[in-house]
């Protein structure tokens, strides 16, 4: 019996285990980045409770009438609120689409760094909407949560390149991150969809290691595998969903894929269905140069390239403008 394209991963052995069960475990990972550059993970620790409470509090933002929220819109890459019509992830893969059936909260990094051209792009100060006050204390208690489990996934990920556990978190020490919320509405909010309309339309997440909290729908995420195209994600409520990014898979010369994935459009069976996903996207350091690791682990030698710039070009091509 062959292995799942997307095997579930467990961190507690990884954490605790001793070397052979290490060993194991960064071959399956190994494995799974090279076919669907997509894993789920358990064992993080990151109690669900919090999950929900976070959901409720960004639902009380997202029911407001859209005048109530017009006064935190942002384009992709701000920190405020992405509403209907303003991102189209189809986009990045040079393919036009009508825009993505989803509204967002978005935040990112604010603890600045001195340097003031790198604060001003990418370290500004969040907005925190007023008419979901508990939303603030909530989303940094998970945050501060993300950033531990990305970078002990980072180190498994460094170990799985065959380059040690801090081939990647080396450049941690002050990254960039982002974070969604994003609201999934029925029809009765968002209308019928349009030909070739998605929640989020395919693409692949465009840097390091992408850290998912899902809820099962019809109406939810597909991965693309070269063996079986486009696939239902596997989904357990215990565990996030993981995927790389564009960054990562050229950092590791294409030895593993960026997840290409799609959220479906609201099903015409379930229409009034609604998801909500929790979405932090963890980067690196600022003027990373990201260049690939040789032959034989590598396959394509990318010339270098610095990291954020390579970001910020990828975030542009989503902007509905």
């Amino acid at each position: 019996m062959s292995e799942p394209r997307i095997p579930t991963i467990d961190l507690a052995p990884w954490t605790a285990g001793d070397a052979s069960a290490r060993a194991a475990i960064a071959e399956t990972v190994d494995q799974a980045l090279q076919t669907a550059g997509f894993l789920l993970v358990t064992g993080h620790g990151v109690d669900p409770a919090l999950r929900t409470r976070i959901r409720d509090s960004a639902r009380e933002f997202f029911r407001l009438p859209p005048a109530t929220k017009e006064p935190y819109a942002v384009k992709v890459g701000g920190r405020g609120w992405l509403g209907p019509g303003a991102e189209a992830n189809g986009y990045s893969e040079g393919t036009p689409t009508p825009p993505d059936l989803k509204e967002s909260i978005s935040f990112a990094a604010e603890e600045r760094t001195g340097d003031a051209e790198i604060d001003a792009e990418w370290f500004a100060p969040n907005t925190w909407p007023a008419e979901a006050p508990a939303l603030k204390a909530l989303v940094e208690t998970y945050l501060s949560q993300m950033q531990a489990l990305s970078d002990r996934l980072l180190e498994l990920l460094g170990v799985a390149l065959g380059q040690g556990t801090d081939f990647f978190t080396r450049h941690t020490a002050h990254p960039t991150w982002g974070f969604n919320i994003n609201w999934y509405p029925g029809t009765e909010v968002t209308g019928t969809p349009e030909p070739g309309q998605f929640r989020i339309g395919p693409h692949t997440d465009f840097g390091t290691v992408t850290v998912l909290d899902r809820q099962a729908g019809k109406g939810g995420l597909q991965v693309f595998t070269d063996e079986g195209g486009w696939e239902d994600a596997p989904f357990d409520a215990d565990a996030f969903t993981i995927n790389i990014g564009d960054l990562m898979a050229r950092w590791t010369g294409d030895r593993w894929r960026s997840g290409r994935h799609r959220v479906l459009p609201p099903p015409a069976d379930v229409p009034a269905e609604e998801l909500m996903s929790l979405v932090y996207f963890y980067e690196c350091d600022p003027r990373t140069t990201v260049a690939p690791v040789p032959a034989p682990t590598g396959r394509v030698a990318y010339e270098p390239v610095d990291s954020h710039v390579y970001l910020r070009a990828k975030l542009d091509a989503i902007t509905v403008t």
